[in-house]
């Protein structure tokens, strides 16, 4: 079965390659105008120039940093967040419009010109492939004029800019590789070294702005603060003034501080109530067979883990053993002994938790209490002194404030003075040099990508074109198509015929043996004008070799005897079935045999000129019963074949022919003669050919492969198989024997019957 498998495989991929051989103009005419036109594009084009400079961004934050911050998750994503920061404004439009105007790029004539320039070659296959040739261009004119006056000229420019600037970075590393890619190299690596040096300067400038601008906004907040404070100062002198308050004494400070102290401590008894509140009604509501996964009593929830692991235990083994079980008998005890025990450590720990939630709870009221009086002692005093005091904290807070933002203010300055230095995290590595070679086009990869998309593309072309093609190709198309056995293959001659020459064609290759042997003189391939005869005129020449394969294969297409009555046809005319009558009847006269020819073509008949013989009586001539019948057979030039012409063109030719004449004639001539051949019209012209088939023995359909088309020649074979015809087989007429497929189909001919021809 694997063999088989490997052979049909083999099969296949043999058939693909014919396809292709046979196709090869298609692939070689693809192939050489894709070469060409990429040649052309390629050796045409400008060449384009690369200049690339290096850079190392740096974290600004940089600085001595412990192991686990410098290895840290969030070290690593903020350097990755700020390096990508910096590549996008590499890439931004503020910084390409800076070097524009830097360097003034919209007066100089190598980076301006073209701008509107040709299309790649690219580009056009895709507008091809798309139609957009087809929408009509807009008119500039027919725009707004006043877009256009207000439109800023640099922004095309920009625009082109960013285009031809590459910002790559390289990967697990801090260094960034910025190229552009122009016409013009000594531009190309001015550009590069613009862009970088003004990123540095943009970073400065954007780094120690921001501090300006905290600074600045510091200042503003220090003033207004100084303005408040004074006021306040101002505020608490006349109200201390206007009451008399000038200071507090000493036991209003130890009722506000006993107040204060009260507070917290009520503060903190709430707090305590609160949480051994909670405790208790968490360990009130336990439950042993509904534990929480968590549990704050250490002890209880040490039992709960061992209870739990127990249980499982327990669980796992009463899927193996019964509830009688011994070992099921100890665990089940264990089970309830550690059950009860977590039980009572349970209501041991709600007991201890509620009384500790009671002294909580009695402590938090006795505070409560005290902090009660304690209020309405501090009320007792006077609010002036109360406000006097709220007054003065207000007054020493905005002093803290005061001294945070005068000392902030400090550090940011600082900062903007350091911006002086023009200190950046980019430094340039390497600037651009002006590029020596073109990175593209590139000559020998384009040519290759050509050869090899002209390949495909060529191949791709030649299955298209062959599955587009309808017509009868081969031997293997018939039998998979209408089941009809290959009978041989007779080649094609050129217009002018065939030339005398040696035998280094394809010729060549199948040599065969009839007649004598031949010596080395008679080594070149003779003069053929025309096919008719050409097997009488040339018998030693390869042509007359391929008739008599076919000779052969009509002799053993029968197990019992071979067919003597044949018939000859074809689906459609001018398929070369008369010029093959006349040569197979050559063919089977050199076995010293009886051959009678007949012309049953009562329309078209060329057989008596092939023979040179009068078109007088004839075949019509019998039929009407004008002329007997001994006077309708002629003797022709050739020994052993005899011939009845049509005669007369009738204007019933099928009713002659379905005649029981006919019949009576056919019969006769197959006594009296070993073969007869019978030349008839094309089957899908008229039904002369199916009348005349019933009553031979045998059917040789012919096919020209590339000529012949598929419909009508397998309806010609379902019109003969109704007519109950015998089909014996196909013969190929006229086959191009350039394409590599009929050199393997005529060798494996030969070499089954190259044995046999001689002996039959």
């Amino acid at each position: 079965m694997e063999f088989l498998l490997e052979k049909e495989e083999e099969i296949s991929l043999l058939d693909y390659w014919r396809v292709i051989l046979k196709r090869k103009g298609v692939l070689f005419i693809f192939a050489s105008a894709v070469i060409l036109l990429f040649g052309f594009y390629t050796f045409t084009i400008t060449p384009k120039y690369k200049a690339m400079a290096t850079l190392l961004i740096e974290d600004e934050t940089s600085k001595i940093m412990s192991i686990e911050d410098e290895f840290s998750y969030g070290r690593r994503m903020s350097d990755l967040r700020f390096f990508n920061t910096q590549i996008i404004l590499l890439e931004s439009e503020s910084l390409a419009e800076r070097v524009s105007r830097k360097m003034d790029l919209l007066s100089r004539p190598e980076f301006t010109e073209g701008r509107k320039g040709k299309k790649s070659l690219l580009t056009i296959i895709k507008d091809l492939a798309t139609f957009k040739w087809i929408a009509p261009k807009k008119n500039p004119k027919d725009e707004d004029s006043d877009e256009l006056i207000l439109s800023d000229p640099y922004l095309e420019i920009i625009k082109k800019l960013r285009k031809n600037i590459d910002v790559s970075p390289i990967s697990k590393t801090k260094v960034v590789k910025v190229s552009c890619t122009l016409h013009y190299p000594v531009l190309a690596a001015e550009i590069v070294n613009t862009l970088t040096e003004e990123f540095i300067t943009f970073s400065i400038e954007k780094r120690y702005e921001t501090t300006q601008q905290a600074s600045d906004f510091l200042s503003e907040q220090i003033a207004n603060l100084r303005k408040d404070l004074a006021s306040k100062e101002r505020e608490i002198q006349g109200y201390g003034k206007e009451k008399e308050l000038f200071y507090l004494s000493d036991s209003e400070s130890i009722a506000i501080n006993k107040f204060a102290d009260l507070n917290d401590a009520f503060t903190q008894a709430q707090i305590d109530r609160i949480k051994k509140e909670a405790t208790y009604l968490e360990l009130r509501n336990l439950n042993v067979d509904s534990l929480p996964p968590f549990v704050n009593n250490i002890l209880i929830q040490q039992l709960k883990n061992e209870y739990t692991r127990m249980k499982n235990e327990f669980e796992e083994q009463s899927k193996v053993f019964k509830p009688g079980y011994p070992k099921m008998i100890q665990l089940k005890a264990k089970l309830d002994s550690m059950r009860d025990e977590l039980k009572f450590e349970i209501g041991k720990a709600v007991d201890a938790a509620e009384s500790e939630y009671q002294s909580a709870l009695k402590n938090e009221s006795s505070i409560r209490k005290l902090l009660d009086k304690q209020k309405d002692d501090v009320v007792k005093m006077g609010s002036n002194s109360i406000y006097y005091n709220s007054l003065k904290i207000e007054v020493e807070n905005k002093q803290k404030l005061l001294n945070s933002l005068v000392e902030r203010q400090n550090e940011t300055l600082v900062s903007a003075r350091l911006g002086g230095l023009k200190t950046s995290y980019v430094s340039i590595i390497d600037r651009a040099k002006v590029p020596d070679k073109p990175v593209s086009p590139k000559k020998k990869l384009n040519l290759l990508l050509a050869l090899i998309l002209g390949i495909l593309g060529g191949i791709f072309l030649c299955f298209i074109v062959e599955n587009l093609d309808n017509t009868v190709k081969g031997p293997e198309d018939v039998e998979r198509l209408a089941h009809l056995p290959s009978l041989g293959v007779i080649p094609l001659l050129d217009a002018n015929g065939k030339k005398k020459k040696k035998r280094d064609g394809y010729y060549s290759m199948f040599e065969y043996s009839y007649g004598k042997e031949s010596s080395k003189n008679e080594d070149t391939e003779p003069e053929i004008k025309k096919i008719e005869l050409v097997n009488y005129l040339h018998p030693k020449s390869a042509v007359s070799e391929d008739y008599r394969a076919v000779r052969t294969s009509i002799l053993l297409s029968y197990a019992d005897k071979p067919p003597k009555t044949i018939i000859f046809s074809s689906a459609l005319p001018l398929e070369g079935k008369t010029s093959s009558v006349a040569n197979m009847a050559v063919s089977f006269s050199q076995l010293q045999k009886k051959v009678l020819v007949v012309d049953a073509d009562l329309r078209k008949p060329r057989l008596h000129q092939i023979f040179k013989a009068k078109n007088v009586g004839g075949l019509t001539g019998f039929l009407t019963g004008k002329v007997p019948f001994e006077n309708i057979v002629q003797k022709t030039s050739i020994e052993n074949i005899q011939l009845i012409t049509t005669g007369p063109i009738p204007p019933n030719p099928s009713e002659l022919l379905n005649s029981n004449k006919m019949k009576m004639m056919i019969e006769n001539l197959n006594k009296n003669n070993d073969f007869v051949l019978i030349d008839t019209p094309p089957i899908m012209a008229v039904v002369d050919s199916l009348i005349l088939s019933s009553l031979a023995d045998g059917v040789v359909l012919i096919v020209q492969p590339g000529k012949t088309v598929r419909e009508p020649f397998l309806k010609a074979v379902e019109e003969l198989k109704l007519a109950k015809a015998k089909i014996i087989g196909v013969l190929y007429n006229q086959v191009k024997l350039k394409n590599r497929y009929y050199y393997d189909y005529r060798y494996i001919y030969r070499n089954y019957y190259g044995d046999k021809i001689e002996n039959i």
